[in-house]
């Protein structure tokens, strides 16, 4: 019904930037939230940002003045723009989709940052 499909990720050194998409596709409704989540091993997944399809943003403070989270609602993706990344940015990074009472995730995509 409904596919979220990451890319973007890479490796990259430290100071690097990196833009990360995420495509959704299916059932899409005009109302939602999306949000990209990171994993890194031996971590619990946590919350990057999020951005409502009215535009709402939320960031984790570890993130706020390197990443800008965006989206382009007639595409149904969504876009993270990572700047002065970090070796602790290396994660999975997830993208989730959440409209009414559904929740969708993507495959996640490999950001490896070195030093």
């Amino acid at each position: 019904q409904v596919q979220l499909v990451e890319s973007g990720g890479g490796l990259v050194q430290a100071g690097g930037s990196l833009r990360l998409s995420c495509a959704a596709s299916g059932s899409i409704f005009s109302t939602n939230v999306m949000a990209w989540y990171r994993q890194a091993p031996g971590n619990q997944r946590e919350l990057v940002a999020r951005i409502t399809s009215g535009g709402t943003i939320l960031y984790t403070d570890s993130v706020k003045g390197r990443f800008t989270i965006s989206r382009d609602n007639a595409k149904n993706t969504l876009y993270l723009q990572m700047n002065s990344l970090k070796p602790e940015d290396t994660a999975v990074y997830y993208c989730k989709l959440v409209q009414r009472v559904a929740e969708y995730w993507g495959q996640g995509t490999q950001v490896t940052v070195s030093s």
